[in-house]
């Protein structure tokens, strides 16, 4: 590739890093090419789809929240291994609304990133049945209700971080206080797994990612 084209594309990844980041995964590609200095033509001669496009900015990414999966995994402490996992996924998402989406919607459209959010919620399916046999998360809480409050933080990081960037950490103590064994009441009936998946894939769908 030649030294100018390198440098187009280098300058399109970063300025879409930065994009996606403020605005979301749907954030307008036309936004990402003009504040990166190059035509529209240029970003959709490097990436003709906004699924190559994301795979390309978040691919490092990804493969880093599975690392850091696997290393919440090895904590010896059940629960603070789930707590302190969390917090971290929250905290992603707090400081980038890229992440808060990757995080809760299918990439079906994507293959690669797919395959790497499944594993990193797999191990946080494991994080929460290794807290509940501890005794310590309470035995109700489903896979899919710990997806509904990563959607739920998502949303409050949305409407709160420009002026409050701090809000999602008091929500999120009150958030896991709630979700200890010595502190559990009877919940409203779960949703399902089903329709926690459609809605995920209607974030994909939003976002142009399915």
């Amino acid at each position: 590739m030649r030294a100018d084209a390198e440098r187009n594309r280098r300058q399109l990844l970063d300025t879409a890093r930065v994009v996606f980041a403020e605005r979301g995964l749907d954030a307008p590609l036309d936004e990402i090419a003009r504040r990166a200095g190059v035509g529209n033509a240029t970003l959709y001669r490097r990436f003709p789809t906004r699924g190559e496009l994301v795979a390309a900015v978040f691919r490092d990414a990804l493969r880093e929240l599975v690392a850091a999966t696997e290393r919440a995994l090895q904590v010896a402490d059940p629960w603070h291994a789930f707590a302190g996992h969390v917090t971290f996924l929250c905290r992603l998402q707090a400081e980038d609304r890229a992440f808060a989406d990757l995080l809760t919607a299918t990439l079906s459209g994507v293959p690669e990133l797919e395959r790497l959010r499944s594993l990193a919620l797999t191990g946080l399916a494991e994080l929460v049945d290794r807290a509940k046999a501890s005794g310590h998360l309470r035995a109700d809480l489903q896979h899919e209700d710990v997806v509904l409050m990563l959607m739920a933080n998502a949303g409050l990081a949305e409407r709160t971080g420009r002026l409050v960037p701090a809000a999602w950490r008091r929500q999120l103590s009150f958030l896991l206080d709630g979700l200890r064994a010595s502190s559990a009441t009877r919940p409203a009936p779960s949703v399902g797994r089903d329709a926690v998946q459609q809605v995920m894939e209607s974030i994909a769908k939003r976002g142009g990612l399915s």
